[in-house]
């Protein structure tokens, strides 16, 4: 939580579901934090800590609605919500020597990449970086997706026991029997087609998914209208997987987007958070269900969640010291890489 959670950038959900004029208080890593968008639609967010004594300005998962100012419910200071500087006092007559500008609301740094919101504890954040570039999903239209569905699930494994069990799919033929029905390269245990040892650069690539499918839907079929801006490749791969550690992972389809956010409760309990953003239009269809077609990848990660807390519990036995990793383990041995450089990064700045 030290070297990680509190340096890097962690996402929390999407903009379209924080109302301009509403107040929420949610959490990085250990920090208690509150997220708030003013009437005109900015986004700010600070230490959910008032400056007069402590108090907590919006309760954890609570949403609030206010105009200009951002009121503690204790002793009722008020904060400008654009920059947390103290406007009032209210009943309180501070002595002479008091200066409102040494109170003000200790500021969160905010980003906003296509519609998600993400939060950084450090004073001095670095980039929004991911596994692929940025630019990934400039051909969905991310900013008019809205959420159609939401699952939560708590996980007894640590954070890190689930990201390794994502980045790899040796376990694909024996935990995902309907996975790799609708992609049939995970039966091989491997995550794409280049990764066969048969494999040589010059041979075509073909669809992802299984025959007749263009979607991960319960039909394989769209669930509403295609996303019009796609290139053929990207409709021919049926997915495209998008991944920022620590906190989500991202998946988006022909027809709809899934995002997958990690919150570590504890060193063994994990939260998961997990939402479905469909077109308005495709959820404005006469008897469209999102939880139908959130079923397959929800089942998905039900049998990840499993296969999570069944190796936790393998490696809380006091005979096991290390594991050994395999060449189709790669994708585990660069987040290794990237947790131990976070650490020492973020171990260093705690320390200044």
């Amino acid at each position: 939580m030290e070297t990680i959670f509190a340096h890097e950038w962690v996402m929390i959900g999407r903009l379209a579901d924080l109302p301009a004029g509403t107040m929420r208080g949610t959490r990085v890593g250990e920090a208690p934090v509150l997220l708030a968008r003013a009437p005109d639609g900015s986004v700010s967010a600070f230490h959910n800590s008032c400056r007069h004594r402590g108090s907590e300005l919006c309760r954890e998962g609570e949403e609030r609605s206010f105009s200009k100012l951002i009121t503690c419910p204790y002793h009722a200071w008020a904060y400008a919500a654009k920059d947390g500087r103290l406007v009032s006092t209210a009943h309180a007559v501070p002595t002479s020597d008091f200066r409102k500008e040494d109170h003000a609301l200790k500021p969160v740094a905010v980003q906003i990449w296509n519609g998600f919101i993400f939060l950084n504890l450090a004073s001095d954040p670095g980039p929004l970086t991911a596994d692929m570039p940025l630019e990934t999903y400039d051909n969905w239209p991310m900013a008019g997706i809205v959420t159609g569905h939401r699952w939560v699930s708590d996980l007894d494994c640590n954070w890190k026991a689930f990201w390794e069990n994502y980045s790899e799919c040796l376990h694909c033929p024996g935990i995902h029997p309907e996975l790799c029905d609708m992609v049939p390269v995970y039966r091989q245990g491997i995550m794409g087609a280049n990764e066969a040892r048969d494999w040589a650069p010059d041979q075509p690539t073909g669809p992802n998914l299984k025959a007749g499918a263009e979607s991960w839907t319960p039909s394989g079929a769209p669930c509403g209208p295609v996303f019009p801006g796609l290139t053929p490749e990207e409709r021919a791969r049926g997915y495209t997987f998008v991944t920022l550690w620590p906190s989500t992972y991202i998946v988006a389809h022909v027809d709809y987007v899934r995002a997958v956010r990690l919150e570590p409760v504890s060193p063994t309990r994990t939260r998961l958070v997990a939402e479905w953003y469909f077109l308005p239009e495709t959820l404005a269809q006469p008897g469209f269900d999102a939880a139908t077609i959130a079923a397959f990848a929800k089942l998905v990660m039900e049998q990840d969640g499993a296969a999570s807390e069944m190796n936790q519990r393998g490696i809380a036995s006091p005979s096991f010291t290390r594991g050994t990793l395999m060449p189709e383990e790669y994708e585990i041995h660069r987040f290794h890489q990237w947790v131990l450089a976070a650490m020492a990064t973020g171990g260093k700045r705690g320390a200044a």
